[in-house]
This record gives structure tokens, C-alpha cells and sequence, in this order.
């Protein structure tokens, strides 16, 4: 297959690992930095914006957002990223990949900025105002998962692919330990500079004025690392096979090439037109080729992406709860408004130290020995028996002595989405499609994936709330209690794990072997076939 491939391609694929790769997986891996920053720091932050806007003379606890308008903070930033991924991953293939990217960046720049300076004074213009930005910032934000991936893939050579886009997706766990660590800092120096009484001694003093600044400069800090990579950004050449295979340029391709592998590389006009020509290279997205080529694997990334954030932003979401249920956090009223962004604050951080960030490197130590099939399998696996074994004794890790035990069994389950799915999700869909389908292929995994983000927060927002109509949270209905959510959540690992069989396995094969981008079509032989993971063995389509 390589004998037919482009020169500038091969070369591509057989470079040593070098320099250029750090810069690409640098620059690809800031904008997920600031990605994980923006949609996670506003988790820090929910509890104060209730203490502010919404307090309520004479009651026994601090103010809270209404369900819904804590369903509207929270989650509008997922509705923008979903709209983002599938606009901008289409975009990506029509444009290239290089001048979206641009435009992602200052989308998450200026929108970033402007959530911190929600305009009004009153609750309702603060959060009308603040969800707009967040929308636009999700919409931002979108662009950067298929563009990071595709471009990241395109760059990378055969034998380490895997671990360059997952290290770039690994930056996600630092932007979370990053908004985690600067909510610290803020919240420590506010809180010396302006001390405040408890709620309980004294309600309205709890929450001094200048509280309000805390959340505006956590929410706009996320626009620094977004423009700091801005110009890197735009010196960094359209990859080579979107230039060659889907511009259909190959001189510019060899010439850019030549530039950044330090080799010279003829241009093989001739050749990229014969392979472009091809009947096999011609079918879209909407095609029954497409169907019976990739249907099946694309069905494999949506389906995975989407289970895996049903339970990932589930967990992430009610963390916060889980920290106060084990006595991490205390209770809302014994502390002052600025002392309870500290604490959630330190208490993410830890999650994120301990089970987060460890969990994204150890993919990308292993993505490429074990393989992305053995890894997305693990993961799924071993969060349904970790999510069982929180749910089942669930009443056993509520008592004050088995804390300990529950965090680290928490952590656990973090862990192996890390090391898992979590990755291997946003990896896979970047290498088995056809180059000038590949950004909106993802684009459409990681839009699926937004989707279950949606059902995990919103969904178990209300279906964690206990049975007990007496003892939910302000204006919920009762749900079916923590006990009975995380049930459900191992269940549904436990689907991830059988349609984790419908995605074919990349290591170490080039891009285009996964695509079959240079194949005749005779209508027979493998061009008629998908690969499926059972033992890499291939399966007939169907």
C-alpha cells in the first residue's frame, strides 16, 4: 500500500520523532488547555454566583441558583460546543485546517473576556448575559476538538500517532488542575484582603461586595492561554495531506514539508491527482459508499463518545456534592462565601492531581504498545465495576469512616475513564476516516459525545436528587437518589463496552491504510470490507 502512497506522506509517516511534533502537539495542546479551563472553572464557581444573586433574607442556607438557571449556567457552554464541533469540523474540511483554527481561537479569546463582564446588576440580566457568552465560548471551544485532532494526526508519524493526540488531549487534565490551582490563589487573597463572618453569624455580611470580582477573574484568566498561542498558530503550515489529498496542491504540500522535516521532497502532481481521481476518493459523507465503508465505525465513535460523557460529566458534575455528602466540603452555612469557592476549589484540585491527570499520561504511555481497542475496553470495564461497587454498598461509604475508601474508589473510576475511553475516544475518530471527511467525522464522534455530556449533567442533576422530596436540593423534584444514579451510570459503561467492538484498531498503521484512501475500487477484495476488533480479524460489511 505505501508504494502508492505520496512521498511527502511516507515521509511523514517514517519521521523520527522531533521537534516539530512537541511544537504541534504545544500548540494543539494549548487550545485544549484553555478548552478543559473554560467549560470546567464554572463548576467553581455556581455556588458563589447563588450566595450573590440569589440570597434570600432570613433563610437557614446561602441563596442557590434556581434549577433552572443552574441547568442554564452549566450547560449552555455544551450546547455551543456541540453546535462548534459540527460546524467547525465541517468547516475544517471545506477550508483547511489551519485557517479554522485561527478563527476558534479568537472566538474562545474574546468570549472568555466577555462572560467575566456580564453586564446588569440584577440577577436576571448577570446570568441572560453571561449564558450568551458561554454559549459563544462552547461554540469556540467546539471548533478545537476536531481541528487539535485532525491536525495533530495529519503531523504525526505512524508509531507514536497515538500517544501525539493523546497528549494533546491530555492537556485537558491540566487546564482543569490550572482553573482548580488560580481559584485557589484568587480565593486565598481575597479572603485575607476581605475577611467575612460565617453565613450562619451573620448572613448578609458572609458575602462581601468585592466576592463579585472572584468569579469575573476566574472566567475571563481563561482567555490568556487561548492568546498566547494565537501567533504560533498562525505560523504553523496547513497539513500535508489536507493540502495534498483534499486542496490537491502538491507542491505546496512537498514545499511546506520540506520546510518542516528539514528534507527535500518532490512535488507529485501527477500522482495526487490519480489518487484523488479514484472512484473510492470521490464518495461524501451522505453516500452509500460512505455507508458501507465506514458506517459501521462511525456508528462505533458516536455511540462510545456518547455513553463515555453520559457518565465523565456526571461524575464531574455532581463532584461537588459527593465532596460535601463525605464532609470534604463543609456545610454551606458554617463558611463565608469566598472560604466555599477555596474549598470546592481544593477539593477538584486534588481529584484532578490524583486521578485525572495521571489517568491522560498513562494513555499516552500506552496507547501505542497496547493498542486503542485494548485501552477503550479496559477503561469501560473497570468504570462498571468501579461504578458498582460505589452503588451497590453505597450506604456502607456514606458512614464518616469509610470516606477514605469511597474517594479513592471515586478516583479509581476517574482514572480509567482517563486511562480509557475518555482518550481513546477523541483519538480513534482523527485516524480511520478519509482525509477530506475526517475533520467533519469527528467533528460529528465529538458532537455525539457533547450530547451525552448533556444528558450526564442535566439528566442526573435531577435524577440524583433524593427520593425524599423533603431533602432535595431548593426547587427540585424528587429523582431517584445517588444510590440508584450510579446504577444507571455502570450500565451504561457497561454498553460502551459492547459497542467498543464496532471500532476498528489503528496502531501503528498509516492514515491512509485506516481510510483505504488508496485503494482501486474493484468491488472486490478488501475494499468491500470493515475491519472489526475481534481479534483484528476483518468481518464483511454488511
Amino acid at each position: 500500500m505505501t508504494k502508492d502512497n505520496l512521498q511527502v506522506l511516507n515521509a511523514l509517516d517514517v519521521a523520527k520523532t522531533q521537534w516539530y511534533h512537541f511544537t504541534a502537539i504545544i500548540i494543539a495542546g494549548m487550545g485544549f488547555f484553555t478548552d478543559a479551563y473554560d467549560l470546567f472553572c464554572i463548576s467553581l464557581v455556581t455556588k458563589l454566583l447563588g450566595r450573590i444573586y440569589y440570597h434570600v433574607d432570613g433563610a437557614a442556607k446561602p441563596g442557590t441558583l434556581p434549577p433552572n438557571v443552574s441547568a442554564a449556567v452549566n450547560g449552555v457552554a455544551f450546547c455551543g460546543t456541540l453546535a462548534g464541533q459540527l460546524f467547525f469540523g465541517w468547516l475544517g474540511d471545506k477550508m483547511g485546517r489551519k485557517r479554522v483554527y485561527g478563527m476558534t481561537l479568537m472566538v474562545m479569546v474574546i468570549c472568555s473576556v466577555a462572560s467575566g463582564l456580564s453586564f446588569g446588576h440584577n440577577a436576571k440580566s448577570v446570568m441572560a448575559t453571561l449564558c450568551f457568552f458561554r454559549f459563544w465560548l462552547g461554540f469556540g471551544i467546539g471548533g478545537d476538538y476536531p481541528l487539535s485532532a485532525t491536525i495533530m494526526s495529519e503531523y504525526a508519524n505512524k508509531k507514536t500517532r497515538g500517544a501525539f493526540i493523546a497528549a494533546v488531549f491530555a492537556m485537558q487534565g491540566f487546564g482543569i488542575m490550572a482553573g482548580g490551582i488560580f481559584a485557589i490563589i484568587i480565593s486565598s487573597a481575597f479572603k485575607a484582603r476581605f475577611d467575612a463572618p460565617a453565613y450562619e453569624d451573620n448572613p448578609l455580611g458572609s458575602t462581601v461586595s468585592q466576592a463579585d470580582f472572584v468569579w469575573r477573574i476566574i472566567l475571563m484568566v481563561g482567555a490568556l492561554p487561548a492568546a498566547l498561542t494565537y501567533y504560533w498558530r498562525m505560523k504553523m503550515p496547513e497539513t500535508a495531506r489536507y493540502t495534498a489529498l483534499v486542496a490537491k496542491n502538491a507542491k505546496q504540500a512537498a514545499s511546506d514539508m520540506s520546510k518542516v522535516l528539514q528534507v527535500d521532497l518532490e512535488a507529485e502532481q501527477q500522482k495526487v491527482e490519480q489518487i484523488t481521481e479514484k472512484p473510492a476518493n470521490a464518495f461524501g459523507l451522505f453516500s452509500r459508499e460512505f455507508l458501507r465503508r465506514h458506517g459501521l465505525h462511525l456508528l462505533g465513535t458516536t455511540s462510545t463518545w456518547f455513553l463515555l460523557d453520559i457518565a465523565f460529566y456526571s461524575q464531574n458534575l455532581f463532584q461537588k456534592d459527593i465532596f460535601s455528602a463525605i464532609g470534604w466540603i463543609p456545610p454551606a452555612k458554617t463558611m463565608n462565601a469566598i472560604e466555599e469557592v477555596y474549598r470546592i476549589a481544593r477539593a477538584q484540585t486534588l481529584i484532578a492531581l490524583c486521578s485525572t491527570v495521571p489517568g491522560y499520561w498513562f494513555t499516552v504511555a500506552f496507547i501505542d504498545k497496547m493498542g486503542r481497542f485494548a485501552i477503550q475496553l479496559m477503561g469501560f470495564f473497570f468504570m462498571t465495576v468501579f461504578m458498582f461497587a460505589l452503588a451497590i454498598p453505597y450506604n456502607h461509604w456514606t458512614h464518616k469512616d469509610n470516606r477514605i475508601g469511597f474517594v479513592m474508589m471515586y478516583s479509581l473510576t476517574f482514572f480509567f475513564a482517563n486511562f480509557g475511553p475518555n482518550a481513546t475516544t477523541f483519538v480513534v475518530p482523527a485516524e480511520i476516516f478519509p482525509a477530506r471527511l475526517r475533520s467533519t467525522c469527528h467533528g460529528i464522534s465529538a458532537a455525539s459525545g457533547k450530547l451525552g455530556a448533556m444528558v450526564g449533567a442535566f439528566g442526573f442533576l435531577y435524577l440524583a436528587q433524593s427520593q425524599d422530596k423533603t431533602k432535595t436540593d431548593a426547587g427540585y423534584p424528587a429523582g431517584i437518589g445517588v444510590k440508584n444514579s450510579l446504577l444507571v451510570l455502570g450500565g451504561i459503561n457497561f454498553l460502551g463496552i459492547l459497542f467498543t467492538f464496532l471500532v476498528p484498531e489503528s496502531k501503528g498503521k498509516s492514515l491512509e491504510e485506516m481510510s483505504r484512501e488508496n485503494e482501486d475500487e474493484n468491488g472486490e477484495g478488501p475494499g468491500l470490507e470493515q475491519t472489526s476488533s475481534f481479534n483484528n480479524r476483518t468481518v464483511p460489511a454488511y
